[in-house]
């Protein structure tokens, strides 16, 4: 009995046209993934460099299920409008501000030195976001540089790698 129903849901999972997540509970999502990987010590850097990830392909997947244009750089406009409604209602909880202190000449009060507070979570979701959007550039010139063959999950396995890979170094040195 189990087998044929466990049999049955695939089977209709698998004939249903497409998914279509809802970005409010992706978002309460993200957020509980973030307090966790928060709670195992990891920085919050990285965690805004994943939730900006997550942030823009949702905003890239949006765009590309709108089939009409409606207004100018309503594209990028997507992705921002997703960055801002997912990151944002994160920032009273990963919220890590630090100093960073720039020192051109003279006395620490002159107008060319200047303290400014730089929001590690924010800097990371930025990254993610821009790590998630040239990706497909990058995709396509390794696709070139092969003659047009592509490598399987080609543009979803470059991103994982490059975001484990700059996830890992923002871990060990900020």
């Amino acid at each position: 009995m189990r087998k044929a129903f466990f049999t049955a849901l695939v089977g209709a999972l698998l004939a249903l046209p497409s998914a279509f997540a809802h970005c409010p509970l992706c978002t309460v999502g993200a957020a509980v993934a973030a307090g966790g990987a928060a709670w195992l010590g990891i920085n919050t850097i990285v965690i805004g460099l994943f939730i900006g990830a997550f942030a823009a392909s949702m905003g890239w997947w949006i765009s590309k299920a709108i089939k009409r244009k409606f207004i100018p750089f309503q594209t990028p406009l997507l992705v921002a409008f997703s960055f801002a409604t997912t990151v944002w209602p994160m920032l009273p909880l990963l919220s890590d501000a630090r100093p960073w202190y720039i020192s051109i000449a003279g006395d620490y009060g002159s107008w060319l030195n200047r303290t400014y507070v730089l929001n590690l979570f924010v800097i990371g979701g930025l990254i993610g976001v821009a790590l998630v959007s040239i990706t497909p550039w990058l995709s396509a010139k390794i696709t070139k540089l092969r003659h047009g063959k592509m490598l399987p999950f080609q543009g979803m396995g470059l991103t994982f790698l490059l975001l484990f890979a700059i996830g890992t170094i923002l871990q060990f040195t900020v």
